[in-house]
């Protein structure tokens, strides 16, 4: 199917190395089965990267772009696609092929991680936007003028961002309906079994019912307090008393559904919080422990290398860079 080019609208994809093979998916697809399922084509898609040479994906295939960024064509949208080791990402002739990009008024997007690559290009300042979950503290953190939401695609102006994975057919089954009808949507998201198509406001993670596998309603009440509590956790005994039941009670209904006390399974959600942060960020191993609720760097390690089996600085230096 040859495109039209005063009809197909030409969108691109900038590949940041180590970039999620199922968000760059899960946002060209959709765009192949609009062309087919409207018998025209609609879109066109491009891969670009910053000099053309093949760019390898978290999951180590490598793709080849069509572009380098300095040889790129217009696009109608331009999108950011990142996901792990962008910790340290600064490479300023991208950030000022991106500012480029912008100053055209063309909507310009991040996908994952793509987001903060676009904070640091200085393209989200004022503006509203979502990132990966696994994301979002160090966004908010690194840039807190930012007004970091926790939604599954966020559309402000003509900055469009989304948190990854599935969530990114979700924002282009949206700019699809947009641009041409629901109904051409609905098609689409049929083609793949997408039996619903998710709101922009929906939740990036799982449901606790299901991510637990439980139904008591005190047990999830108690996990969200842990969850929304990290940096300043809450005493046992208060957690029990807002759930409405009584510490021993507490305890039981702990060991019955998750073998462990409480009090570990918090610490161990902790831990996790803190992986992330060593995998995502730059802050020191003091910092992340201060954040993640311990009360310092040695009290923080001896937890980690206990439930991990090494240490934080063991952990950071495994990460992708």
């Amino acid at each position: 199917m040859k495109p039209d080019p005063a009809l197909t609208q030409r969108m691109g994809f900038f590949l940041v190395p180590h970039f999620s093979m199922m968000a760059l998916s899960s946002a060209t697809e959709p765009l192949r089965a609009a062309n087919r399922v409207a018998g025209k084509p609609l879109y066109s898609w491009h891969l670009v990267s910053a000099d053309g040479e093949p760019v390898s994906s978290s999951s180590g295939f490598a793709l080849l772009p069509e572009f380098a960024m300095t040889l790129a064509p217009e696009f109608s949208h331009f999108f950011v696609v990142a996901s792990i080791g962008v910790a340290d990402y600064r490479n300023q002739q991208v950030f000022q092929f991106l500012r480029r990009y912008a100053a055209s008024g063309r909507p310009l997007g991040g996908i994952s991680l793509g987001s903060m690559i676009l904070a640091r290009a200085g393209l989200l300042d004022r503006r509203r936007c979502t990132i990966h979950w696994e994301a979002l503290r160090a966004l908010a953190d690194e840039f807190p003028a930012i007004e970091v939401c926790r939604d599954l695609y966020c559309v402000d102006g003509n900055r469009l961002t989304c948190a990854g994975g599935t969530a990114a057919m979700d924002l282009m089954l949206e700019l699809i309906a947009r641009q041409h009808s629901r109904q051409l949507a609905v098609e689409v998201a049929d083609q793949f079994l997408h039996t619903r198509i998710r709101s922009a406001a929906e939740s990036q993670k799982m449901a606790i019912e299901w991510r637990y596998g439980v139904a008591d309603r005190r047990i999830v009440n108690a996990i969200t307090l842990m969850e929304q509590n990290i940096e300043r956790p809450i005493p046992m005994k208060t957690i029990a008393s807002l759930v409405g039941i009584s510490p021993r009670q507490f305890e039981r209904m702990w060991w019955k559904h998750f073998d462990m006390r409480p009090s570990q399974f918090y610490i161990e959600l902790r831990l996790k919080a803190a992986q992330k942060l060593l995998h995502e960020s730059t802050w020191s191993l003091l910092d992340i422990a201060m954040r993640c609720g311990f009360t310092g760097a040695s009290h923080f390690g001896r937890c980690y290398r206990k439930l991990f089996d090494r240490t934080p600085g063991e952990e950071r230096n495994a990460t992708p860079r």
